[in-house]
């Protein structure tokens, strides 16, 4: 597979160096310094979605249902504070994730992450130093499905940022909702943060992504959300991962929440014996 029969190229030429490059480079850091989300319409070209959407309803059967109740930051209840402070607002969270071992080497997704192009462009768009590609077979490259009633409440992300593309929008609802800055790493301002969660409108963005859209996100410390979804139609979003260190994968707890099952690469990462836990 070859991204550039996918990607807009004449529209976003970040395959190669010239003017055209630095300028889309340009427009993302500033919408990221601006508010912390850049998105790039019609990334991939309108004539391939269907391709896209092809490829996720096939695999979407893999895809691991989780159900929890999560507050904003994914921590445990703190019986200490008021019932009405950001950390004791807890959330119906639905969410299925379909795993980075079932987009191989005829994967239209998988083509675009390790198209030679991508990274680096996304790591100067970010500015970050320290960024690799996640060793994670279970989840470089994954897609979000969610369906009729779910929804993805107000969180803030425990990375820096998050890569997304559009692929498939449900019949309505599921619009990203975003308060940008909303924390600082010295200021968690739990005030704002219940405003937030309160509905206070003043503090909230709205944008509908359409397939085809690339997201780069800085979510640690924008709270956000998508809202809950109708219809019939399930909805595709796919998730490129980078992280800070090479080699990285994610912990066996978090693994198999996420996905349902653990391989023996994240038991010896974890420093356990590989025949535990695998499934």
């Amino acid at each position: 597979m070859d991204a550039t029969d996918y990607v807009d190229t004449v529209r976003y030429p970040i395959d190669r160096s010239g003017e055209r490059r630095s300028s889309v480079i340009t427009e993302a850091r500033a919408r990221l310094e601006a508010d912390g989300c850049a998105v790039l319409k019609g990334f991939v070209r309108a004539d391939c979605l269907s391709e896209l959407v092809d490829e996720c309803d096939r695999v979407a059967v893999h895809g691991h249902r989780n159900f929890n109740r999560t507050n904003p930051y994914f921590t445990q209840d703190r019986p200490d504070l008021a019932d009405d402070h950001p950390l004791r607002r807890f959330f119906d969270r639905s969410n299925a994730f379909v795993p980075a071992d079932n987009f191989g080497s005829e994967s239209i997704l998988r083509a675009i992450y390790e198209w030679p192009a991508f990274a680096p462009f996304i790591q100067t768009a970010v500015g970050e130093e320290r960024f690799h590609r996640y060793a994670d077979p279970l989840a470089d490259v994954i897609v979000n499905l969610a369906e009729k009633g779910n929804g993805f409440p107000w969180h803030f992300d425990t990375n820096n940022y998050t890569v997304t593309l559009a692929i498939q929008n449900a019949e309505d609802g599921g619009d990203f909702e975003y308060s940008p800055r909303l924390r600082t790493p010295t200021d968690e301002n739990y005030d704002g943060v219940t405003r937030v969660l309160d509905g206070d409108q003043s503090l909230i963005n709205t944008l509908r992504l359409e397939p085809g859209d690339l997201q780069i996100f800085t979510g640690r410390y924008s709270l956000h959300r998508v809202t809950p979804l109708a219809g019939s139609r399930a909805r595709y979003v796919a998730i490129f991962s980078y992280v800070e260190e090479p080699g990285m994968v994610g912990s066996p707890e978090r693994t198999r929440q996420l996905y349902g099952r653990v391989l023996p690469i994240h038991i010896e990462r974890a420093g356990l014996r590989s025949d535990a836990l695998v499934d």
